[in-house]
């Protein structure tokens, strides 16, 4: 019984500890998706819902929830957040080529026809990142018409 004690103690001032110390946020000044939606022209309701469902973990800004100011769930959404944007960065869209710009769009396609995007782990504490069929209608005939264009 001591022993697990002993590890329950360590446990304890771990994660304690790791109050102190957090992952950088992921926020920037600006407008941080500018160039991107100029150039694929989304409609209003696609802007809104690339704002509420994709751009948290797609962009160079994130609007933490409250949450986040818990570790070890702080580390666990800047991983999100950085694998996300390893995937598609919509702030860095102004670097990426013809080529990549259009593989871009076709993977949000294939992503949002499968279900896979947003991913069930964002969409249990944002609901409104949930997609209605319509939304993703919406969603999906936008990224085929910007891709027309690449």
């Amino acid at each position: 019984m001591k022993i697990v004690k002993k590890i329950a103690i360590v446990l304890l001032v771990v994660l304690i500890g790791m109050q102190f110390y957090r992952p950088e946020k992921n926020v920037s000044e600006g407008d941080y998706v500018a160039a991107f939606e100029t150039e694929t022209q989304p409609s209003p309701e696609v802007k809104e819902i690339l704002k509420t469902a994709c751009y948290d973990c797609h962009s160079a800004n994130t609007e933490y929830p409250w949450y986040n100011n818990i570790a070890p769930v702080s580390y666990w959404l800047a991983d999100h957040i950085e694998e996300g944007k390893e995937h598609l960065n919509f702030s860095d869209w102004e670097n990426y080529d013809s080529k990549k710009k259009d593989h871009k769009l076709e993977e949000v396609i294939e992503e949002v026809k499968e279900g896979e995007m947003p991913l069930n782990e964002y969409t249990w504490t944002h609901a409104d990142a949930k997609l209605s069929d319509e939304q993703i209608s919406a969603l999906l005939a936008w990224a085929d018409e910007a891709r027309a264009n690449y």
